[in-house]
């Protein structure tokens, strides 16, 4: 298999790129040259720019397939999609959870559940505007490849080399043990996607040229995030005491916490993709096997998450 990675250096993108090596595929990384230029140096690379339609070293070449890891505006897949031309077989996007309506869908969602409506009039990617920006990649793919377009959208997705330290953050604050503030409700429901699966998916589809949407959702039934919490615990041998806290103590977008509202969207239904192949790591794998890399790489400073000075404050007036 010839295969092209938009992207690939990157936590999701390197997963693909690493599975795709190991089953002895040619694969050639498209990107800025900027990260990860140690990484795969079996692998080809061309250097361009998406942000500023930069696609000339796409001019040439031949694949079986691309993976777009790195397309979040309709811009980008249009460039990419005019450059390869007839080029390319099959065209995979990874897309997201959040193209999905978010009112009035119950739990178990599947892939027929409709869609936001697209949006075309900014690149600005925010929490309004980031999920109808895939709407928009998702058709325009469609429209253009048919039959040889797939369609991916992971849920939250954690592993080793995770870059969003949400999923991290829990892993090294229940390592340490002792009494947690949970800025939550303590049964809020959780689906994490250990990244290795979505990567071994990626390749299953591709093999076998399926066409269609797949929801990348794991590990099978959802968690409570105090379960999630737990487990993480008992990966890193550890006992925590989870002291539920207010919700508006928290910082914005506080790592794996969601509205009451938006709870159905963490209930999805990874039925086909599990017929497609995804396997189902389980969660106290995925927890081990980030808080080894966490330790590995030093334990560097999260961008997410409470500090320990403003924890320890939050359970004094709180807990």
């Amino acid at each position: 298999m010839r295969l092209l990675v938009l992207g690939g250096t990157s936590f999701v993108g390197r997963t693909i790129v690493a599975d795709a090596l190991d089953h002895d595929w040619d694969v050639t990384l498209f990107g800025r040259g900027k990260t990860g230029t140690e990484l795969f140096p079996q692998a080809k690379r061309l250097i361009g720019d998406r942000d500023t339609d930069d696609y000339r070293a796409l001019s040439v070449g031949e694949w079986d397939a691309v993976v777009d890891v790195s397309g979040y505006v309709p811009r980008h897949v249009g460039g990419a999609m005019d450059a390869l031309g007839d080029r390319v077989g099959r065209y995979l996007f990874i897309s997201s959870h959040a193209v999905y309506q978010r009112e009035g869908i119950g739990p178990g969602s599947t892939e027929s559940t409709p869609l936001r409506p697209e949006r075309r009039d900014t690149e600005e990617l925010d929490e309004s505007s980031y999920g109808p920006l895939k709407v928009a990649c998702e058709n325009d793919i469609v429209a253009r490849f048919a039959e040889r377009a797939t369609i991916v959208r992971p849920g939250r997705v954690a592993g080793p080399h995770d870059n969003q330290d949400a999923f991290t953050y829990w892993v090294r604050r229940a390592a340490q043990g002792g009494r947690l503030a949970l800025p939550a409700d303590p049964d809020q429901p959780t689906q994490i996607t250990d990244s290795r699966d979505l990567a071994r998916l990626v390749i299953r589809l591709l093999a076998d040229e399926r066409p269609g949407a797949f929801n990348a959702i794991g590990p099978g039934e959802p968690t409570t995030l105090s379960g999630l919490i737990r487990t993480c615990a008992e990966a890193a041998g550890t006992d925590v005491d989870i002291v539920p806290i207010p919700a508006e103590t928290a910082p914005f977008l506080f790592p794996l916490v969601r509205e009451r509202s938006g709870w159905s969207s963490l209930q999805r239904d990874p039925a086909k993709a599990r017929a497609a192949g995804m396997p189902a790591t389980p969660l106290s794998v995925t927890a081990a096997d980030v808080l080894a890399w966490d330790r590995e790489r030093g334990l560097p400073p999260l961008d997410r998450g409470f500090s320990a000075e403003e924890e320890a404050r939050l359970l004094e007036l709180h807990g």
